[in-house]
């Protein structure tokens, strides 16, 4: 069960409406890196926890629920940017240079077909649940494997490139309402990378984590090829570093080099079926 205030977590001002900017936080509201994409990785990661402890599902459904607040933040910074984007062919500036790029392209017929965006027909010049380009969120990037370790490392790969993105667009903004927004957002990133790495460490570190799952007895893998690195070049063209010698991170084994080559034979499949739709000499 969830509660709302209808006061947003952070204030959200705009002093200059800008709707090229307003697409610019579409990405961080339906991109891969966006909101809607670590919300529902919370959730889904915490609906579905099993642990002697609840605490793990706990934080994430906390985490999770405050991830509603960013995209509540987002949503209205995009409204508010978009407050004077035209929604007819007959408003002033509906066919300048700055409007085509915001709402479809840069040239004058991109800027009459921009008019049909989805922020406009769809939304009402509002945000919607989709990328900068349109793109709508489709949840293919949810990551929610039910091992708390594989999950806690896709939560930092997520955390990560939302900071790039949060980022990319302060150093892209001009309204200092926005900047202020998005200072707030990237502190956030923050905190949430070393949530994760914490839950992590609590673990019990690469040494107890990895490889994951560690619930599969090792001893059962192939021993000869688990801590190799495999050079895919030509013989003596190997990108050296921590990943080919000396100790593995997990310290359950040593990196080495194996220099690539065919472990397994050509494989050579059966005549075509008489009923399979081959032509005749494929089925012999």
């Amino acid at each position: 069960m969830y509660f709302h205030d209808k006061r947003l977590q952070y204030p959200v001002t705009v002093a200059k409406p800008n709707p090229q900017f307003a697409r610019m936080l579409q990405q961080a509201i339906g991109g891969v890196e966006g909101e809607i994409r670590v919300c529902m990785q919370y959730f889904f990661q915490a609906w579905g926890n099993r642990a002697p402890t609840t605490k793990y599902r706990d934080m994430l459904l906390h985490t999770a629920t405050e991830e509603i607040g960013h995209i509540e933040m987002l949503a209205t910074a995009v409204a508010l940017n978009l407050e004077t984007a035209p929604a007819s062919l007959q408003e002033e500036g509906a066919a300048d240079g700055i409007v085509g790029a915001v709402m479809g392209g840069g040239s004058a017929k991109a800027s009459i077909e921009g008019l049909i965006h989805k922020n406009l027909l769809s939304g009402g010049l509002a945000a919607m649940p989709m990328d900068s380009d349109g793109v709508p969120f489709n949840m293919s990037h949810i990551y929610a494997s039910g091992n708390a370790a594989a999950d806690m490392y896709c939560n930092v790969a997520a955390e990560s490139t939302g900071r790039v993105l949060a980022v990319r667009l302060f150093n892209a903004a001009e309204d200092e309402g926005m900047k202020k927004m998005l200072h707030y957002m990237i502190a956030r990133d923050t905190m949430h990378q070393q949530q994760w790495l914490a839950v992590l460490e609590e673990l019990g570190g690469p040494s107890a984590n990895l490889p994951i799952p560690n619930s599969f007895p090792q001893e059962m893998e192939d021993q000869e090829n688990n801590y190799n690195f495999y050079a895919t070049a030509a013989v003596g063209s190997v990108p050296e570093g921590r990943w080919t010698d000396g100790p593995a991170v997990d310290g359950r084994g040593t990196f080495t080099v194996f220099q690539n080559r065919p472990l397994g034979e050509e494989p050579i499949l059966g005549p075509a079926r008489p009923d399979s739709g081959a032509q005749d000499a494929q089925i012999g």
